[in-house]
């Protein structure tokens, strides 16, 4: 049993160094993934929108909604922005998007490119590969009356997306496909392409429907993006904050030196209080933060000064699991059990404890996740994986190291 744990161990102790190399900020990591930092630790700025939603029907208000947050989040990533946060909030009745922007540095471009109305178009498509053309034409976005997701009714029950025109979007529709029956018809929305169906015959009446192998996410996504750029649902700029550079640097340097403060204080507790067994505990916990920003760098998660703090939180959670462990053990060894069967006796009693100690946190950080938004999110995310990656630390880790080097007869009992 020795003999393999060791070997255990020791590809553990392999993806540690690994991880180390690929988490340190300016090694090599850095060039694969850098690390992505929230508005709060990097600097930017913080915009807040007021969506008019007086002319969107109540049934169209959610899709309009989610159509412009996409369209945002698709402008912001033209500016270079690492990790763009957008998202919607209620206040006082009125709908508002939250748009965060780490580091950006064009402030004033970003916001009147982010304020205007999204451009929905029609185009003609002509030639093929290389030579491909889009033509534009008389059919835009104001001649869209909506759109919704429908289903195939004449076999397996398939989405697709039903397009409503008024009465003058319903001419140049027809006059459109009646000249492009088997070629196809381009939509684009901000200037990008978003689908090209093929026109099978000439439509009348104002309705068409865009079949294909669509999944029902992707047609409520054309959905979304169809009612953004056809309904009338105008932005205004309502505040802006803006973090410092400077600032952010601070409160990532204060980040850095309150987590290594609070690991030290724990890792020299657990020596104190349990001896050799909280050296291994404290090994167990320095493989588990490095493995755990490995999986928040490979992920990624945009780190906040919040999501720092679940991490930090983690930490002594992971400790938390050992002590149960360490306490189950002295119990035992108090039965007149050997130190082999005490350690084996105390993990395997502690680990009910640990797990549902830990899976009633993990529930409650994917409420906070989805029914949250904004720093309150990213500190749900941290929470969830830390824990996540602690209960394999706690367990598998610090179980491997006392099997492989701790003395287990009765005389070194």
């Amino acid at each position: 049993m020795k003999k393999r744990a060791r070997s255990q161990l020791f590809l553990i102790a392999l993806l540690t160094i690994v991880a180390a190399v690929f988490v340190y900020p300016s090694g090599p990591g850095s060039k694969i993934r850098p690390w992505k930092l929230g508005l709060d630790l990097v600097g930017g700025t913080h915009l807040t929108y007021e969506v008019d939603l007086s002319k969107i029907s109540d049934e169209n208000k959610s899709s309009v909604v989610s159509g412009l947050r996409d369209v945002i989040e698709r402008r912001v990533n033209m500016f270079g922005v690492a990790e763009p946060l957008v998202y919607s909030a209620d206040s006082a009745g009125k709908t508002q998007l939250i748009v965060e922007l780490a580091g950006i540095k064009d402030v004033q471009s970003a916001i009147a490119t982010i304020g205007e109305t999204p451009f929905l178009e029609f185009r003609e498509v002509m030639g093929e590969g290389t030579s491909t053309q889009y033509i534009a034409t008389k059919l835009t976005g104001q001649y869209v009356a909506g759109a919704k997701v429908t289903f195939d009714q004449t076999g397996v029950a398939r989405p697709q997306v039903a397009i409503e025109f008024n009465e003058e979007g319903a001419k140049l529709f027809e006059e459109l496909t009646e000249k492009n029956i088997g070629r196809q018809v381009a939509i684009f929305l901000d200037g990008a392409l978003i689908e090209a169906p093929t026109v099978q015959e000439k439509i009348t009446g104002g309705s068409a429907v865009i079949t294909g192998k669509f999944t029902l996410q992707n047609a409520k996504l054309l959905v979304e993006r169809f009612n953004a750029g056809a309904l009338p649902a105008p932005l205004t700029l309502i505040n802006q904050q803006t973090v410092s550079s400077a600032l952010g640097t601070n409160s990532l340097q204060k980040a850095i030196v309150a987590g290594v403060a609070g690991t030290l204080m724990i890792i020299l507790f657990m020596i104190l209080y349990y001896g050799s067994l909280g050296v291994f505990a404290s090994l167990a916990l320095i493989i588990y933060i490095i493995l755990t920003m490995a999986v928040f760098k490979l992920v990624p998660v945009t780190m906040t000064l919040a999501g720092v703090a679940g991490f930090i939180l983690t930490i002594g959670m992971a400790v938390d699991a050992n002590i149960l462990v360490f306490e189950r053990v002295k119990e035992e060894k108090k039965k007149g059990l050997t130190k082999s069967s005490s350690l084996e006796e105390g993990f395997r009693r502690a680990w009910l404890s640990i797990r549902d100690s830990n899976t009633s946190t993990m529930i409650t950080a994917v409420i906070l996740y989805f029914f949250t938004s904004s720093f309150v999110r990213g500190f749900a995310l941290t929470l969830f994986l830390g824990v996540l990656v602690s209960l394999f630390s706690a367990i598998t880790t610090t179980r491997l190291m006392l099997r492989s080097f701790v003395k287990t007869s009765d005389n070194n009992a």
